[in-house]
């Protein structure tokens, strides 16, 4: 099946994995494409994929922000540049090997063979398959998905995933310029909004691996926002029904 697919990667001072990360989704069977969207690394991030696009110049693309405006919009921006571009899967995926780029496949296949229009590549399906995170970072996201599967109801055991795979008619449904949140919070929010709409959701077992390089870009101010961000959408979803977007510019 010859479809169109994205891999779009925020990054922020990610000098340490990009060129790495690139050239694994690079040697994937099926011409896996990279979206990097790039907000401004002073580590030099950005050069490193101009770089790669040398190589690979119709796979590789950048988009170069003036600053941190945070996970969330850094993916919106991504979503429309693949809706404008005629991509028919479009992925999420951090930088710095967390996500197994050779899961990017199994994902793809939930939605392209299985027929689901969101697969998320979960930590908590089949108990908990985390590497090298403190016990108590393991306990806040486990029970982070917890809490959300309890204020919201939800259906999803990893909740604040960040490795996805949506069918581009998902983003054409969602109204994107609507999207409030930018951290955890994003992720819930995009999967929250695509169960309400009726879509088919799948979680795909995987392992997480913590970075081996670089710096992680969690904060308490992350944290906060999902939490009261669940709230937020749970009261929001009892007064205002969700409908899909007639046009791709909602």
């Amino acid at each position: 099946m010859s479809h169109k697919k994205l891999v779009i990667i925020p990054t922020y001072n990610e000098k340490e994995n990009i060129q790495d990360i690139i050239q694994a989704v690079m040697q994937l069977a099926g011409l896996f494409e990279v979206l990097i969207i790039d907000d401004n690394s002073p580590d030099g991030t950005a050069k490193l994929v101009k770089n790669a696009q040398d190589s690979y110049p119709q796979r590789v693309h950048l988009l170069e922000r003036k600053g941190k405006l945070g996970l969330g919009t850094a993916y919106i921006e991504g979503f429309k540049f693949a809706l404008k571009n005629g991509y028919d899967y479009i992925f999420e995926m951090d930088a710095d090997f967390s996500h197994n780029p050779k899961d990017l496949i199994r994902l793809y296949e939930a939605c392209a063979i299985d027929g689901y229009q969101m697969a998320i590549g979960s930590r908590y399906i089949k108990g908990v398959n985390v590497v090298n995170w403190p016990m108590g970072r393991v306990l806040m996201s486990y029970f982070a998905s917890v809490y959300v599967q309890f204020i919201t109801g939800l259906p999803i055991k990893d909740s604040t995933a960040g490795f996805k795979c949506y069918h581009r008619s998902v983003l054409e449904g969602i109204k994107l310029n609507k999207i409030k949140f930018v951290g955890y919070a994003f992720q819930i929010e995009m999967k929250f909004t695509t169960w309400k709409l009726g879509y088919k959701i799948v979680e795909i077992p995987i392992i997480f691996t913590d970075r081996t390089k670089g710096t992680s870009k969690m904060s308490t101010h992350i944290f906060r926002e999902a939490v009261m961000g669940v709230i937020y959408m749970k009261l929001k979803s009892l007064f205002k029904p969700y409908k899909k977007a007639s046009n791709q510019t909602e």
